[in-house]
């Protein structure tokens, strides 16, 4: 027979306490602009034991923000989660016109499936003022997880620049650095509100992007969607249906399944091993005529330095060296993609 000591006891305690605080849920802010992908980020987070969601802060992107604001709240509500605050934003990008996104999404943003009217409220805060409020009430504990134009974002970060260091981390579905979707440079999200991107990607917090380099290797099919017909419940009846209207506008276009971009924004939120995420110097171009909204990275992290000479036959600029640039972004470049899909399709399932 073996005796504990006191000691042994004591470590034994701190180490099952310990592993205890390690599992504690994440604190998390979805700020999201409602259309179909967004649907399937937001029921993957409230499917997701490692999150513990706290709001949806509404920006206007694949919908006005007024059926943004609506479809969050029967999302909510769906799901039984009226605990969860649901907040208005702006109501419009920063310096240019709203550019919606009903041909990729449905009239309303969700596949013109007509959810129940929502039993949950609105809350009366605007959404970066919420953010803000959130982030101080919670030091070092909140991941903001944005999946659509990031004003809401910037605009908090303008509101309180103080906010930056207390956040834990921001993962964002944006950006690319091999091409965009909306045309030949920009990826829709940052192309929607390009200065409010470069606020976001140069405030100095540690922010991961989650582009169309990973997205469009992330392909839900029908093979997929047939495990959420074997189990029937209203997140995954919903869910199924979204995901064969965007299957189906996918094949119009050629493709054997749907880009999984918001929902692998959470993904990597939960998981960040499903992706290979190098490190680089991100900025977003806000004047280009051809690549406004373009992420451009660098990815030898370094620049040279051109000095100005005299010398007496004209003034010339001369390279004298390469001088570091500091990464600000982890650039998601690979993925696991069946991994990711698997997990997305049984955690939709409740399992």
């Amino acid at each position: 027979m073996w005796k504990l000591s006191w000691k042994s006891l004591t470590v034994c305690a701190v180490c099952l306490f310990g592993s205890l605080a390690l599992s504690e849920p994440r604190k998390v802010i979805i700020d999201t602009d409602p259309g179909t992908d967004d649907a399937m980020a937001i029921m993957l987070a409230l499917n997701s034991p490692e999150f513990d969601v706290r709001a949806l802060t509404v920006v206007p992107g694949n919908v006005t923000a007024a059926q943004g604001l609506d479809n969050a709240l029967r999302m909510v509500s769906l799901a039984n989660r009226c605990d969860i605050a649901v907040a208005a934003g702006a109501q419009h990008p920063l310096f240019q016109k709203l550019i919606t996104a009903e041909f990729w999404h449905g009239k309303n943003g969700l596949a013109n499936i007509e959810l129940p009217p929502s039993k949950c409220k609105v809350d009366p805060r605007w959404a970066p003022d919420l953010i803000v409020q959130m982030v101080h009430e919670n030091p070092h504990e909140i991941t903001l997880v944005p999946v659509g134009p990031l004003t809401n974002i910037a605009l908090a970060v303008e509101k309180d620049p103080s906010i930056v260091p207390l956040v834990k981390e921001v993962v964002i579905m944006g950006g690319s650095i091999s091409g965009g979707n909306v045309n030949a440079s920009a990826e829709a999200n940052i192309y929607n509100d390009p200065e409010a991107a470069q606020i976001v990607f140069q405030a100095g917090w540690p922010l991961t992007m989650v582009g169309l380099d990973v997205g469009d290797k992330t392909l839900l099919t029908r093979k997929h969607i047939e495990a959420l017909k074997r189990n029937p419940g209203p997140i995954s009846d919903f869910i199924y249906k979204v995901a064969d209207f965007l299957i189906a506008l996918s094949e119009k276009f050629g493709d054997s399944g749907t880009p999984m971009y918001d929902p692998l924004a959470v993904g990597v939120a939960i998981d960040p091993t499903l992706v290979k995420a190098p490190a680089m110097h991100v900025d977003v171009e806000t004047r280009g005529e051809f690549t406004r909204g373009e992420t451009v990275a660098n990815r030898r992290g370094a620049i040279e330095r051109n000095v100005l000479h005299h010398f007496p036959d004209g003034d010339r600029y001369v390279i004298e060296g390469l001088d570091k640039v500091d990464a600000n972004v982890k650039v998601c470049t690979d993925v696991n993609a069946e991994r990711f899909l698997q997990m997305f399709v049984s955690r939709i399932q409740g399992k």
